[in-house]
């Protein structure tokens, strides 16, 4: 039996009497393009929190690889090959792309704050920073500075800041929130096209892009697993219809 790069199993988070995440059993195959939908409030963003240690569980576990992390603090899942983006840019908006990749290069290799007086050092790192900038299609921007970016090219970045730690599951929390529509589409032939090595699970409410980029879904309400399973038992699911997903199914 292959290991799974992601799992849960009896998850729970309760925010006072608040039950925001409850008993939810998961699993993210090596390789998966998974999306996780829900009506607001369903508790999306607080399980990725939990997944990442920004939030801790109140019980259950978590597995990496194969390995648990539930009582790692979230840099040391990172360090695991753990990675994620935010709903909200945390960019560094006077660094170009190719400074913040190599930085990011750089602090997993544990040598950022030494980065910009050994710059000439780092010349293996600038060219892997540029390199992946290059394969998400954004490397002609590599020397405009973030603030100037479009904001789809800023979103892109975002993902490459992620990647530049190595991880092998990525988590994408809304990555085409306030991505003009035209845009939307291209950010996600990027996340199909990363290596087949890396699991991405994202959180998306545009239906369109779950259809067309998920290779399966996970429905979350009032912190349960509703249903799993591929796109087309998903959009044909009454009951999902039904709380969630509307007239907006189709297969």
């Amino acid at each position: 039996m292959t290991t799974a790069a992601l799992k849960t199993h009896g998850l729970n988070k309760n925010f006072g009497g608040l039950k925001v995440t409850q008993d939810v059993k998961f699993e993210l195959p090596v390789g998966a393009r998974h999306a996780l939908i829900g009506p607001n409030g369903a508790g999306k963003t607080t399980f990725i929190n939990l997944l990442t240690g920004l939030l801790s569980a109140d019980s259950g576990t978590i597995e990496l690889d194969g390995r648990p992390i539930t009582d790692l603090p979230a840099h040391q899942r990172v360090k695991r090959g753990l990675a994620r983006t935010f709903q909200i840019n945390t960019l560094f908006p006077d660094l170009t792309p190719l400074e913040a990749v190599t930085l990011a290069a750089c602090e997993r290799h544990g040598t950022s704050r030494q980065w910009f007086p050994a710059l000439a050092n780092r010349k293996e790192l600038i060219e892997e920073a540029y390199a992946l900038l290059a394969e998400l299609g954004i490397g002609d921007q590599a020397h405009r500075l973030t603030r100037h970016l479009a904001y789809g090219h800023q979103r892109v970045l975002e993902i490459a800041l992620a990647l530049a730690t190595r991880p092998h599951v990525l988590l994408l929390d809304e990555p085409a929130a306030g991505v003009p529509a035209h845009e939307s589409g291209i950010l996600y032939e990027v996340i199909s096209a990363l290596p087949k090595e890396i699991a991405v699970l994202f959180i998306e409410h545009d239906m369109d892009l779950v259809f067309r980029f998920a290779s399966h879904i996970t429905v979350l309400v009032s912190g349960r697993v509703l249903r799993e399973g591929p796109p087309a038992e998903i959009a044909e699911d009454p009951e999902v219809r039904a709380v969630y997903l509307g007239t907006a199914a189709h297969g």
